[in-house]
Order: C-alpha cells, then sequence, then structure tokens
C-alpha cells in the first residue's frame, strides 16, 4: 500500500532511515569503553531533526551481529528503493569519522540515490538473518 502525499508530508521528504543497534553490545560502554555512544546517538538525532525530514533515527534493541558491535542499518527512502537502494548494514559503526560518513551519505539520498564514501563502504556487512527475525525497532 503506498500513501499519498500530503501537503504535510511531500514525496520528496520520505526519509532515509538509520536504524542503530543500543542492545545488548552495541551502544555499551563495557563492550567499547572509549566511544562516546550516547554522543554519537544524539548527533545522529539532531541531524535528523536538521534534515526537514530527509533522514530518519529509530534505535533498536538488538540487530544480531554482536561481533561487528556497533551495528547501523541505513534504509533506503522510498526513491532510493526505486532506484534500486536496499538496506546496508554498517558494522563498527563508532566514532566522529563514522558518523560523519554515515551522515554526509543519507544526507546526499543514501542507498540507491548516493555512492557511499569508500571508507564507510569498507565497514558494511553481511545482513544476519537471525537478526531480522529477532530485531525490535523503537522510535
Amino acid at each position: 500500500m503506498t500513501t499519498a502525499p500530503t501537503p504535510s508530508r511531500p514525496a520528496s521528504a520520505s526519509p532515509c532511515t538509520l536504524v542503530v543497534c543500543r542492545g545488548c553490545c552495541c551502544g555499551v560502554p563495557a563492550k567499547h569503553p572509549g566511544s562516546d555512544h550516547a554522543g554519537q546517538l544524539a548527533r545522529l538525532r539532531a541531524a535528523a531533526a536538521a534534515s526537514r525530514g530527509r533522514i530518519k533515527v529509530l534505535t533498536s534493541d538488538c540487530l544480531g551481529p554482536c561481533d561487528q558491535a556497533n551495528v547501523v542499518v541505513v534504509r533506503p527512502s522510498p526513491a532510493g528503493r526505486r532506484a534500486g537502494g536496499r538496506p546496508v548494514w554498517v558494522g563498527w559503526a563508532m566514532g566522529l569519522a563514522c558518523t560523519d560518513e554515515l551522515l554526509a551519505w543519507v544526507g546526499a539520498g543514501g542507498p540507491g540515490l548516493a555512492e557511499p564514501p569508500p571508507a564507510l563502504e569498507l565497514q558494511f556487512i553481511p545482513a544476519p538473518r537471525a537478526g531480522r527475525a529477532r530485531s525490535r525497532v523503537v522510535g
């Protein structure tokens, strides 16, 4: 089912979505004590708020590949999906450089609409079947 654009939500404003894992291993200072997990999530949310609806940030209890924590899934916008984009899983998504690259990529359109930064592309991981089945996304 497709929702028609409305004045409050034009088709061009349909977002690219970042699903940020914050479960058993991702975002846990005990596993990665040198990372500012809360700061990263706050920065992603601030960028989404400033994006005028082009970026959406959600969190998940656990996406699955705990050995590659922190994990972020970049979901394409509807336009990106129509252009062939599919969800992209990013592992080891920590630090300012990675956050900058994620925001630059989704700001440019994300999967299907923009090429990812080469360094970020090195962090792409396969989507685990079990992770998709047990993840619970929270707004």
